[in-house]
């Protein structure tokens, strides 16, 4: 039977949200989510700076639960005086080394939950600070003959009763972004021809190679950035878009998200 959703048989598949991973998560062996605004980043960001974080779908009583078993502390809003961290990658800057963080977010954490529970083997958050770092470790996945998805979060309209986060799929333009920047990272370091990048991959990857020259303005002017910019966030926006600014591959083990060593180029630079 032709596996037409899997994107065989190319080596470095592409695909939005819920749907998209779960028809690439068995068919590839490294699974990359992208959510720029703001949780992938976020992880970058505190996982770079020695942290553990610990993806969980939801900000609510489950949550709270779930933070204490795990020894950690739970994220909130930003500007809430009662919480240290939330999803800002600006403040999770200064985040103490060996900090437990559980870092609830509807769609990038979801998603990194999701694929845990589809039993990916390797699950890494990527975006655009890591951007170098998690295409090298992509490329050495794939020079081993081993395959990979980059699946791109997006956001989610409100439903028709008008709960946020709950209805159909937003393609979001930072994600898109980000999860090409990532493929062409690796595609660059592996040296990949074209017959082992699909198509959808291609297309992120293109993409990225237009908007490189400015992607702060590409994320300032997008639909997310401005949301983040009329809630008094524009650093978050600023951070977000400095591009390979961790040299860090956050990989999920153990429902954590923590740091592995990054693979070295021929001469061996980091």
């Amino acid at each position: 039977m032709l596996d037409l959703a899997g994107q065989r048989p190319f080596s470095v598949r592409f695909g939005w949200a819920a749907q998209d991973l779960a028809a690439l998560t068995h068919p590839s062996n490294v699974i990359v989510i992208v959510d720029v605004l703001r949780f992938t980043t976020a992880v970058s960001v505190a996982v770079g700076r020695g942290a553990a974080v610990l993806p969980f779908r939801h900000r609510d009583v489950s949550a709270q639960r779930f933070a204490v078993q795990q020894d950690a502390v739970l994220a909130g809003r930003r500007g809430d005086p009662t919480v240290p961290w939330s999803l800002s990658p600006t403040d999770l800057d200064r985040i103490p080394t060996g900090t437990r963080l559980v870092l609830p977010s509807p769609n990038g954490a979801a998603l990194s939950t999701m694929a845990a529970e589809l039993g990916a083997a390797t699950i890494i958050a990527g975006c655009l600070r890591n951007a170098t770092a998690v295409g090298r470790a992509l490329a050495a996945e794939v020079t081993a003959g081993r395959n990979v998805a980059v699946i791109a979060a997006g956001e989610r309209w409100p439903d028709g009763a008008g709960t946020p986060h709950a209805g159909p799929l937003r393609p979001a333009v930072e994600d898109l972004l980000g999860a090409g920047a990532v493929i062409a990272r690796a595609v660059d370091a592996a040296g990949l021809a074209r017959k082992w990048v699909s198509p959808e991959a291609r297309a992120a990857m293109a993409a990225f190679r237009d908007a490189e020259s400015d992607v702060h303005g590409e994320l300032v002017g997008s639909v997310s950035g401005r949301e983040l910019a009329a809630l008094g966030w524009v650093d978050d926006v600023a951070s977000a878009a400095q591009l390979d600014a961790d040299l860090v591959v956050p990989v999920l083990h153990d429902g954590a998200f923590t740091a592995i060593p990054i693979p070295q180029t021929e001469d061996g630079n980091v």
